[in-house]
């Protein structure tokens, strides 16, 4: 995890810690700008640590989640 820049760290915390947040709300908690805050994202995407999940209440918006957490929410469905 030594790789990951500080707002990585910072997302991937609070993802772990959440379990499922939306973008909006990952921006408000975290105080990171939007281009910060993407970049992380995309970070922590490409290394395989988190999963863009569609949000079933918006379609505008996507839900983050750790990796694991994928399988749990494709069963609720």
């Amino acid at each position: 995890m030594r790789e990951l820049s500080p707002s990585a760290r910072l997302v991937l915390e609070i993802i772990s810690e959440r379990k499922i947040v939306k973008f909006k709300d990952l921006k408000e908690i975290t105080g990171l700008s939007t281009r910060t805050l993407r970049y992380a994202i995309k970070d922590l995407k490409d290394k395989g640590l988190i999963k863009v999940l569609p949000c079933l209440e918006d379609a505008r918006e996507k839900l983050y989640a750790v990796s694991e957490i994928e399988e749990c929410y494709k069963l609720s469905d």
